[in-house]
């Protein structure tokens, strides 16, 4: 079964990594796309401006987040078909999902890895 990781942008590429989606919607500060070594950017499965800009990286408001994020990812037709499109790439083939938040348990790619476990 392959296996789903959870990595920041910013730590060094790994062999083991398969395929790279990076999940933000924001490409990342300080990171040149040629050093990225993506194998895609799935910026529309990742939250809406909206809803990462009111959840700021609280943690007192992950759990709420979390919420709003699967209703977004259940109600967005943008949304829905990009995170199909992720459960796809996860068929047979290792994934690493890359976010470049600070906060490594706070974060909309454990959400996606989960979601993606489910399914």
């Amino acid at each position: 079964m392959p296996k789903i990781k959870v990595k920041r942008i910013y730590d060094s590429f790994a062999q083991s990594d398969g395929l790279r989606i990076l999940v933000d919607r924001i490409w990342p500060r300080g990171i040149k796309k040629e050093e990225a070594k993506l194998d895609k950017w799935l910026k529309e499965v990742a939250p809406s401006s909206e809803l990462r800009k009111w959840f700021g990286h609280d943690p007192n408001r992950f759990e709420e987040f979390k919420e709003k994020y699967l209703e977004e990812l259940q109600k967005d037709q943008e949304k829905k078909t990009a995170f199909t499109e992720l459960c796809e790439l996860a068929k047979g083939n290792d994934l690493t999902l890359l976010y470049a938040a600070k906060d490594e348990k706070h974060n909309q790619a454990i959400i996606l890895k989960k979601e993606i476990i489910k399914k």
